[in-house]
């Protein structure tokens, strides 16, 4: 009976409407481009607040009706609910991000990571949206900066949604969480590349790792969780890490480097799961599951499926993974991209 759902619900990515809010960013940019060319969906709606960034991305795809623009912000619950009109299913890649940004205008962060969570979740509800996949990061894993504390709520209260908030409605919401993206606008390669003709490089700590996604695999994790979620569950990608030293001397092998110290906020290594997490946490082939705590979903054997609990004390971050980018790999990534 679950591999039914699954397979209905693979079906209804074709000839659906689907809207991505934050859509005008690296990855709504990917999931446009490749959900077109996998799938046949009768509209892709692109919700951001950015008009300049939308004349851009309108000017790419100029020979594809399906694809519209909504102006708008995750702030206004308004709006959402007009754009949310017989709309089917929901990507939220919409947040405040930038981690030093968030730390000097913290409420501003909080307006749009959690109450525009809260706006998103009931203008879903309300219009009767079938299936809600909210983007998070690493930084929601033990959570030092404003943005990973935000991104935790944001998160939970997804989670919570499903049931607690408003029983009844039909409308399901799970999570995507993963780290550094490579190429992505903010990123540490376009970061580094653009400074590589300098000669020097700012490093903040020799010893930092970082997981190491591209927008590809982070657009086929969530066409998986629409495929898999039954609500509440957070998917985490099972993804190589590096070194950010080697991520240096990749781009650049003969710039000098120039340790600059840790930033506001910034984690040494990057966290997908904790520690504290593990109670709850199935392994897959390729990724991880998080189940929810509430209403005893954790110990529910369809969300479960074929999962393995992972061990106790289990935690995945960037420093213990037992997968790791080789120079060469990243080499050849940067080559074709």
């Amino acid at each position: 009976m679950l591999k039914n759902k699954i397979k209905i619900y693979h079906k209804m990515l074709n000839n659906s409407s689907i809207l991505i809010v934050g859509g005008t960013g690296s990855f709504g940019h990917s999931f446009v481009s490749l959900t077109l060319k996998k799938y046949n969906p009768k509209r892709l709606v692109i919700f951001s607040r950015d008009e300049m960034k939308q004349w851009e991305m309108a000017k790419l795809f100029k020979d594809e009706p399906r694809i519209r623009f909504f102006i708008g912000d995750v702030r206004d619950k308004n709006r959402l609910h007009r754009a949310l009109y017989n709309i089917d299913f929901v990507v939220h890649a919409a947040a405040t991000k930038i981690v030093p940004t968030a730390e000097y205008n913290p409420f501003e962060c909080v307006k749009t990571n959690i109450n525009g969570a809260m706006n998103l979740i009931d203008a879903c509800i309300d219009q009767k949206v079938k299936r809600v996949v909210a983007l998070s990061t690493d930084k929601a894993s033990s959570p030092i900066n404003l943005y990973g504390a935000t991104k935790l709520a944001s998160d939970k209260l997804f989670i919570a949604s499903n049931s607690s908030y408003a029983g009844g409605h039909n409308t399901t919401f799970s999570v995507v969480r993963y780290g550094n993206v490579m190429g992505s606008r903010g990123s540490i390669i376009p970061y580094f590349t653009s400074l590589k003709d300098q000669g020097e490089l700012p490093i903040t700590d020799e010893r930092m790792t970082r997981f190491m996604i591209s927008l590809e695999q982070g657009v086929n994790l969530v066409w998986h969780t629409f495929e898999d979620m039954l609500g509440g569950e957070i998917y985490i990608k099972k993804i190589p890490s590096m070194k950010v030293i080697d991520i240096a001397n990749t781009i650049a092998p003969n710039a000098k480097h120039k340790i600059i110290g840790i930033r506001p906020g910034e984690k040494l290594h990057e966290q997908m799961i904790s520690i504290d997490d593990a109670n709850s946490t199935y392994e897959y082939h390729s990724y991880y599951k998080i189940l929810p705590e509430i209403n005893n979903w954790a110990k529910d054997n369809l969300r479960i499926k074929n999962g393995k609990k992972v061990p106790e004390g289990f935690s995945y971050s960037s420093n213990n993974n037992s997968e790791w980018m080789t120079k060469s790999e990243l080499q050849k990534w940067i080559d074709e991209n």
